[in-house]
């Protein structure tokens, strides 16, 4: 029988806050409930914005709400490698472009193509523009020049040729529960465009770290905010791509505040040390989650939905 494998990844750019606090017990829970086996990943692969002393203050709020971990913990920093064979893998297969637009090109580009054709730009299911189609269909020789130059650029996904060449994909959604029926979904990554696999100070995107360090961890339950429900999509099809295997998801509740939004680091939202520095307890931090008290085997409870 195969042992239920469960992470926690948190990126060390900011302290962690009440939704953070819900995703780890979530995961420490489910692998109590299951005797299952729990790993803590630092992704950290952004070096513009890892912090040190961020990771320290993680640490300290794991060991705060007694969540357990195996030891060593990975941090992506440390595996460019394994991001590095992935991207031969995916460039081998003709998937892999430079682009070299910036932002305020990108935007200019955006703005000519909907005046000529009267309607709006497309957008993934972040809001964000897919990427203009201008170096994708740049001649290799070109863009060879361009890169040759120092010109700063990133390495994309050729979406469309990735889509055709996967097939259909989908995945077995859980929600909050551990125990069946679950749900399979109709993956639908062509909705995200040309995706960012690394980028000039990052060996690897989030798209391809993520499932690279889920296959190496061997993750089966990947539990994680509703917010990435959607990011799912390109995480199947870059599994496929890669022949890696498909874990279970887990796309828990968000924590909002007062806003009706998520909680977000870059908004201000209230770090758990604050909380502890106020008074708070670990028992509070599971109320004010939603969670029912610690759990042991046989005994999961995953709070009101």
């Amino acid at each position: 029988m195969t042992v239920p494998v469960f992470r926690f990844a948190p990126s060390p750019n900011g302290p962690l806050h009440l939704g953070h606090a819900l995703s780890a017990l979530l995961n420490a829970d489910m692998a109590r409930r299951t005797g299952g086996r729990m790993f803590l990943r630092i992704e950290d692969v952004d070096g513009t914005r890892a912090r040190p002393e961020y990771e320290r203050a993680i640490l300290d709020d794991l060991d705060w709400l007694g969540i357990a971990y195996e030891t060593p913990v990975r941090r992506q920093s440390e595996h460019a490698d394994d991001y590095a064979a992935a991207l031969d893998r995916l460039a081998a297969l003709g998937l892999v472009y430079r682009s070299f637009l910036s932002r305020t090109e990108i935007a200019a580009a955006i703005r000519l193509e909907e005046a000529r054709s009267g309607r709006p730009w497309p957008r993934d299911p972040d809001g964000a523009p897919l990427y203009p189609d201008i170096d994708r269909v740049r001649p290799p020789a070109e863009a060879e020049a361009l890169a040759a130059a120092g010109r700063p650029h990133a390495l994309r996904l050729d979406m469309a040729k990735a889509v055709r060449l996967a097939g259909p994909l989908a995945w077995e959604e859980l929600g909050d529960g551990l125990d069946g029926p679950g749900e399979t979904i109709e993956a639908d990554p062509a909705a995200w465009g040309d995706v960012v696999l690394a980028g000039k100070f990052m060996p690897a995107a989030y798209h391809l770290a993520v499932v690279v360090d889920d296959a190496l961890q061997g993750a089966t339950d990947v539990v994680r905010g509703r917010d990435l429900y959607f990011a799912t999509a390109v995480h199947r099809l870059l599994q496929t791509l890669l022949g890696l295997p498909a874990p279970r998801y887990h796309h828990h509740r968000l924590i909002v505040g007062p806003d009706g939004r998520k909680l977000s680091k870059s908004k201000g939202a209230a770090g758990l040390s604050a909380l502890r520095e106020a008074g708070a307890t670990p028992a509070d931090v599971r109320r004010m989650v939603g969670l029912a008290e610690p759990v042991a085997a046989g005994q999961y409870s995953p709070g009101p939905p």
